[in-house]
């Protein structure tokens, strides 16, 4: 690991946060998930059915390949390049989701693209992660991961705000500002809101340039034949090792449990608004601002908290905040608040529902952040990479499980209230595994 801090460094590693989160934002929660399962496949329950399959298909994949991916990374050297690799599915994948037109009659090739889209950015999201001990001194890295989150959420932000103000049309076919979609876009076939991918898409190819630029890398050290052999081998023993390790063990378990959940809410939050409470997608859009505004102070502010009390307290705290969370939206419908009655003209679930988000927005922020601090801490910095695989597989290893379950209760119960009850479950498994975790002075 570094010893000083490279600054120009830091702000490029901080730029592909910028130019990733859109494709989350954007697409997967807050415009593009909840179009697809309420306008293109247009009955929501069904709609949230099939978006959580295809989650959970994209889920198992990474479970399978990104530890894989990850040793080979660190045997063979440099991650940009593979990181390159990854940008341009991801870019191509992201506009060619302009295809996906209301009311088509089959979706299958909508949801493949979105789910190799979705595999291509969290594949890359492993080995930029892997880069974070080259940037700093490990008593850093809790404030520059928590600084680089906070700064994807800015780059969040500012690309919602320009989809809803210029693109995305309401029922009435015009957006936030009461204009129709920019540049002759046709609200009657959603055009404007179709765009998204297209704005993501241009986003991150240019927004992904500082990093290429500024960011160091490791060099190679093996060919790429000798780097899957070896990769490969070192796995084999990682793995074979790690129940040997009850710390480490320990929090990749939790990690995978409460990160699957969070996701969970994360694919589902929007879709969900647009369900349970008919909201169109400019108030989704809305929903989505106060969100992300809340995550990108929360998360600089969490980098600070990860820095004097270290990243388990703060992931423990996070995990408690959200666990509350879910439990006030699934008891929350437009008609009542557990149980209790609730009159027609009642803003009472509106708000209660935008408070949940600024909540969701906040602590998933800092959770995510504390936790890739929290592996640095433990990983051993020769096998960075091999060990970000690992923690992608944990949070990959179970990724279906939300989305599987949340579309088998939804299924079964025919709710979208109650398909998000397995979420509470995930939760509290996740933090139920931290008390075996040790901390981070604990390893000073």
């Amino acid at each position: 690991m570094t010893t000083k801090l490279n600054r120009k460094a830091i702000w490029g590693w901080y730029f592909f946060d910028w130019a990733a989160q859109p494709y989350h934002t954007l697409l997967v929660t807050f415009i593009f998930g909840p179009y697809f399962v309420s306008t293109v496949v247009g009955d929501p329950v069904q709609g949230q059915i099939l978006w959580g399959r295809m989650m959970a298909v994209v889920g198992i994949f990474l479970a399978v390949i990104a530890p894989i991916m990850g040793a080979i990374a660190d045997s063979a050297g440099p991650r940009k390049p593979w990181v390159a690799l990854f940008s341009v599915f991801y870019i191509v994948c992201s506009a060619t989701l302009w295809m996906a037109v209301p009311g088509m009659n089959d979706v299958t090739l909508i949801l493949i693209i979105f789910g190799v889209g979705f595999a291509s950015v969290e594949l890359a999201q492993v080995l930029v992660n892997a880069i974070l001990p080259l940037l700093g001194p490990q008593k850093e890295l809790g404030r520059i991961s928590g600084s680089g989150w906070a700064f994807g959420y800015v780059g969040g932000f500012v690309a919602l705000l320009i989809a809803l103000l210029l693109l995305t049309e309401n029922g009435d076919g015009v957006t936030l500002l009461q204009i129709p979609p920019i540049l002759g876009l046709d609200p009657a076939t959603y055009e404007g809101t179709r765009s998204v991918g297209i704005l993501t898409s241009i986003w991150y190819a240019l927004a992904v340039i500082p990093f290429f630029l500024f960011v160091p890398d490791v060099k190679r050290n093996h060919s790429l034949g000798t780097a899957i052999a070896r990769g490969l081998g070192d796995l084999k023993t990682t793995l074979a090792g790690l129940p040997n390790n009850t710390s480490l063990f320990a929090y990749l378990g939790s990690s995978m449990f409460y990160r699957d959940a969070l996701n969970g809410l994360y694919t589902f939050g929007g879709i969900y608004a647009a369900g349970v409470l008919g909201w169109e997608t400019t108030q989704i859009g809305i929903f989505g601002i106060v969100a992300i505004i809340s995550g990108a102070i929360f998360s600089w502010l969490g980098g600070f908290a990860d820095k004097k009390y270290g990243p388990k307290k703060v992931i423990t705290f996070c995990v408690f905040a959200l666990i509350i969370v879910c439990t006030l939206i699934i008891g929350t419908s437009r008609e009542s608040f557990f149980g209790a009655v609730l009159s027609d003209s009642s803003t009472f679930p509106d708000t209660l529902f935008m408070f949940c988000g600024a909540v969701i927005g906040a602590a998933g922020g800092v959770l995510q952040a504390a936790s890739r601090t929290m592996l640095v801490h433990q990983a051993e910095p020769e096998r960075v990479t091999e060990a970000f695989g690992l923690y992608a597989l944990s949070g990959r290893a179970t990724a279906f499980l939300a989305p599987a379950l949340i579309a088998l209760v939804t299924d079964l119960t025919q709710n979208q209230r109650l398909g998000l009850t397995p979420v509470i479950l995930l939760f509290g498994i996740g933090l139920a595994l931290l008390f075996w975790v040790r901390s981070a002075e604990e390893y000073r």
